[in-house]
């Protein structure tokens, strides 16, 4: 019998870098959603990856940046706990990206823990640019940080991504399953159920937008009489009227796009046909109230 491992690994770099896109991959399913906008994730998501070996649980946290508001405190507040909880941590750099100065706050905050938990670099989005151009991405980001590892993937063509999945296992302790077999995220069916709402709304809105909407489920029960029909009752939360125009779009027709769309998404995720009561709310400046963010889940 050959040994088997367990553990926690999760991906961490400025926002946009890739991260939940590569959880995904890794799962082989969407459990984190993900979004050209940066700063989508906005909770700790455990995607569950099941091989023979080894049983990896991945923590897509959000990305790590300079907290302009209490959202934002909060945000970092969940990167860090998260390095401290895990067995290996990847650091996500674009290929297609310049290594900046985000990209080595971050290292220089992850050498602080180097020395207990291993850092692996991780040069994504190589399907984006030349083999040339991803050489020398490894080597400017050999130069940031002292990994234990490095390794260019592409979530987007499958590029190297087992080859990854190899070395994050190999630093995980010897254990066994911690999740039943088929689980793919620990993640409550309402919160994912939110979680591609947002996603769907976050779509096509203007650039000032993406940290301004919230979503929360208030009701998901089987339509009584029905077997075959989930009712999800859902409010969409913007921080100012204004906002709440532009996701309205003219007559309404923006938010019954982003209806149709997550209702798509949700019935996959589900399994059962959904019917999607969707509204919009102006909660004033919610990212600075923690009251409000308490309620809003954060």
């Amino acid at each position: 019998m050959t040994e088997h491992r367990s553990g926690f690994a999760c991906f961490v770099g400025r926002p946009n870098a890739g991260k939940s896109t590569l959880t995904n991959a890794l799962v082989g399913t969407k459990v984190a959603i993900t979004s050209s906008k940066p700063q989508t994730t906005r909770h700790a998501i455990r995607g569950i990856v099941h091989r023979e070996d080894a049983q990896l649980v991945l923590i897509d946290t959000p990305g790590l940046h300079r907290p302009r508001t209490l959202l934002g405190e909060r945000l970092n507040d969940i990167v860090h706990t998260t390095w401290s909880e895990v067995d290996v941590v990847g650091l996500c750099v674009p290929a297609n990206e310049k290594i900046g100065p985000g990209d080595k706050f971050i290292a220089a905050e992850l050498q602080k823990i180097a020395k207990r938990t291993p850092v692996i670099g991780i040069v994504t989005k190589t399907d984006l640019v030349q083999p040339q151009q991803v050489a020398e991405q490894l080597l400017a980001l050999q130069g940031v940080m002292d990994f234990a590892e490095l390794i260019p993937v592409s979530a987007v063509d499958g590029f190297q991504v087992g080859a990854l999945a190899d070395l994050l296992v190999q630093r995980l302790p010897e254990g066994p399953q911690l999740y039943p077999g088929g689980e793919l995220t620990d993640e409550p069916e309402q919160t994912l159920v939110a979680e591609l709402i947002r996603e769907s709304a976050l779509e096509g809105v203007r650039d000032e937008l993406p940290h301004s909407i919230a979503v929360t489920v208030e009701e998901m029960l089987p339509r009584e009489g029905r077997d075959d029909l989930i009712d999800v009752h859902a409010f969409l939360y913007v921080e100012r009227p204004s906002q709440k125009g532009i996701i309205l779009g003219h007559k309404g027709e923006r938010l019954r796009e982003v209806g149709a769309t997550a209702r798509k998404n949700i019935e996959a995720l589900l399994g059962s046909k959904v019917y999607l009561d969707l509204h919009v709310k102006v909660a004033k400046e919610w990212q600075r109230d923690p009251r409000q963010l308490r309620r809003l889940g954060f």
